[in-house]
């Protein structure tokens, strides 16, 4: 109110704003709602009558909440919150409200106050119970539902001493039974009900020592409270902080405790104990193992180490064969515990020559376990700073000699000898085909050094699944191959090329090259990765080999890629001699590259001579060898002429080879466009050898050649090497000038 901090309610009149009436709010119960419009109350001064009338039941239910704010508020400001809290109300059922208000209202700075004076008194939490069980007893709902809020407000301080002294053993349940009384809740719960009768502790070896029961008891009853009776009231933090202290101690407990873990394997391996036990067994020693996860690093292997030596691992490959689902799962979640502080606690056991642990784990991989065993060879398999190199290339070589070939049997029995035809069994073998494929490709990538060994032995066989009718399952035997790509060198590259390993791959690309899926844009990246990588063997036997069935897919960008990149000519030699072998040996590139440089030496001065040259060079494009031409030309029985001896004459040797050239322009209705550039330069040089003719002249022979027979050849193997170095810049550029041209030589 005006020249006072006291609150008050204002009525101003809507048309000269004059003010009706002032009135200081006051904590004393004057007021009352009438119906659903008035607001009356008495003045404390002069026992005067007021009441305020509304139009409508909105604005009344605004101002009467109003009133109701503000009263709590000065009640709580006269308790003095805000400047110290002195001291705590006695614990009774009259003074529930007051203490609810004070856990409730209380700031920051008070919270931690109200921590201190609750922990002060050693009896505040007990008398509160107390009070708890007698409002039970006398069914009061609203007392027990302001003790709802009384316990939730003090979880809710997240205080750890407080957290520890109200979840002990005493009273852990009576806080749990506040809890059931939520007076937002549609109908009555039953947590304690549930704790006692429908949670069953079960000791697969009975635990002598009380602390290690009341440790699990309390650890089981604050998990059940974070997660089911205030899951998002509670701070993780500060339960879990008790939680981790309780495993703590029960793993360091039962660790010391000699006799229990001899009892514990004793049980594991003895042949009379029923399935069921076992079960139990291997369930606690899970739980056990699941424990320690959370302890400190060096006590944590001190522990692994332990239960190594008592035979942790042997319990778990007799675990792994027992027709179980659950327990086989379990076995292997016990593995994967002890690989995540070191791998090699695990890998210094497989290398044994007498374990079967490794054969059960890619058994395992076969079967409906591959997930869960994938997990486990890639920690087993990876190569990193911190793993035992040593160990490590042991499991893989145990791997790749005894245990890749019973997968690539898996991958052969699981395909149909015809593609798009799969039984009902193979079907059901989808995923442990996935995690194969996978594994495969993390081996490769793990250690490039394998590669050789797997495209020799494995890829043919992994490339038997693009007939199955799976398109995830094809796709993952694309992806195997392309990882094998990446490590590829050139004779691994001769060897796919040899094999004609890529047909399978293309083969599928041609039947579904239509759709835009994950198969197919698996195989465009395949394609795309042999062109970009410069793999030379691999993207001349991919268009030479296929571009007849590739050419229908030339709208798509890594297929006209593959065309376009004309250095599949730029990359190898085009005279008959060098020709690169379709099989993939790899050509005589110093005899190229000696022949580029002596033709630049003999090259033409002028810039005319050198188009003329270079028009030469573009239509003599055709005298490569037939077989790595016939992806761009027609064949023509006079082919031959330009494989005539050495002996024909300079001049003749040059209109024939002229002649044979512009009938070998033609090409297919797909390349017209380039095949009317090329046919361009073959006239010019036809109607420039004409004129010559008509003229009377004779084309003038370079002096050397005039010397000696093999003066002639030296001269025909120059050109020809110079012709060669020109042959792409012609095939990409057109020439620029159409002025005739001198044929020489």
């Amino acid at each position: 109110m005006e020249r006072s901090e006291e609150l008050g309610l204002y009525v101003i009149d809507e048309d000269d704003h004059e003010t009706l009436l002032v009135h200081r709010i006051t904590t004393d119960d004057i007021y009352r709602k009438q119906e659903d419009t008035i607001i009356s109350w008495r003045e404390p001064e002069g026992s005067t009558e007021l009441a305020l009338s509304f139009q409508e039941t909105v604005g009344c239910s605004h101002v009467w909440n109003q009133i109701c704010t503000l009263q709590r508020n000065l009640h709580f400001s006269s308790l003095n919150m805000n400047t110290e809290l002195w001291e705590l109300p006695d614990v009774d059922i009259s003074n529930l409200p007051q203490i609810l208000e004070i856990v409730t209202e209380s700031g920051t700075k008070d919270q931690m106050r109200l921590a201190g004076l609750m922990l002060k008194d050693v009896n505040f939490f007990d008398n509160l119970m107390n009070v708890f069980e007698m409002c039970e007893d006398l069914e009061k709902i609203d007392c027990l539902h302001m003790m709802f809020n009384i316990v939730k407000s003090i979880i809710s301080l997240n205080s750890h001493e407080i957290l520890k002294k109200i979840l002990g053993d005493n009273l852990i349940m009576k806080i749990i039974g506040c809890l059931e009384y939520d007076p937002d809740a549609p109908q009555s719960l039953h947590y304690r009900n549930d704790l006692r009768e429908h949670v069953v502790f079960k000791e697969a070896i009975p635990i002598k020592n009380p602390m290690v029961l009341s440790k699990i008891h309390q650890t089981y009853r604050i998990g059940y409270l974070k997660d089911v009776i205030l899951p998002r009231e509670v701070d993780d933090a500060s339960l879990n902080s008790i939680i981790n202290a309780n495993k703590a101690t029960i793993v360091k407990l039962l660790k010391d405790d000699s006799t229990f873990f001899q009892e514990l394997f004793g049980k594991l391996r003895s042949p009379s104990t029923s399935v069921e036990s076992k079960s139990d067994l291997v369930l606690f020693l899970h739980e056990f193992c699941s424990l320690s996860k959370d302890l400190e690093m060096g006590l944590k292997l001190r522990l692994f180490k332990g239960l190594i030596d008592e035979g942790i691992f042997d319990v778990i490959a007799k675990v792994l064969q027992i027709p179980d689902t659950q327990l086989v799962l379990t076995g292997a979640d016990i593995l994967l515990i002890f690989l995540t502080p070191d791998p090699n606690l695990l890998r210094s056991y497989l290398v044994k020559p007498e374990t079967p642990l490794l054969g059960l784990l890619v058994k395992g991989l076969m079967e409906d376990f591959g997930v869960k065993m994938l997990e486990i060879f890639r920690v087993l398999l990876a190569s990193s700073a911190l793993s035992g190199g040593a160990q490590r290339a042991n499991i893989m070589d145990i791997f790749c000699e005894k245990h890749v070939p019973e997968l690539v049997d898996f991958i052969t029995a699981s395909c149909p000898e015809k593609p798009g035809i799969t039984s009902e069994s193979a079907s059901r073998r989808v995923d442990s085909l996935l995690n194969i494929c996978e594994l495969l490709c993390f081996c490769v990538q793990q250690d490039p050094s394998r590669t050789t060994f797997l495209l020799q032995n494995v890829t043919e066989k992994v490339l038997f699944l693009t007939r199955r009718k799976e398109k995830p399952v094809v796709a993952a035997a694309v992806r195997f191959f392309r990882t094998l790509l990446s490590v590829l060198d050139e004779n691994a590259q001769s060897y796919v090329v040899k094999n004609n390993l890529l047909k399978p791959i293309i083969d599928v690309f041609v039947a579904g090259g239509n759709h835009d899926d994950l198969l197919i844009s698996s195989i465009l990246g395949l394609l795309e990765h042999i062109r970009t990588a410069k793999a030379t063997v691999l993207l001349k036997y991919v268009v030479d080999t296929f571009w007849d069935q590739l050419a229908p897919f030339e709208h798509r960008t890594s297929i006209q890629a593959l065309k376009n990149e004309q250095c599949i000519e730029s990359w190898g030699p085009k005279s008959n001699s060098d020709t690169v072998d379709m099989r993939g040996n790899k050509p005589a590139l110093d005899n190229y590259v000696k022949g580029n440089s002596d033709g630049e030496k003999s090259a033409f001065d002028s810039s005319t001579q050198k188009e003329k040259a270079n028009a030469l060079n573009c239509n003599g494009e055709a005298a490569s060898s037939a077989t790595s031409r016939s992806e761009h030309f027609v064949d023509y029985e006079d082919d031959e002429d330009d494989n005539e001896d050495n002996e024909t004459p300079p001049q003749k040797q040059t209109e024939d080879s002229v002649k044979g050239r512009e009938k070998r322009c033609r090409c297919r209705e797909d390349e017209q466009e380039q095949c009317n550039k090329k046919a361009k330069f073959c006239s010019t040089i036809e109607v420039n050898k004409n004129s010559t003719e008509q003229g009377g002249g004779v084309a003038k022979e370079p002096e050397n050649s005039r010397s000696s027979d093999v003066n002639n050849s030296s001269l025909d193997e120059e050109n020809e090497s110079k012709r060669e170095t020109r042959d792409d810049e012609c095939a990409l550029t057109p020439s620029e000038s159409s002025t005739e041209m001198d044929v020489n030589g």
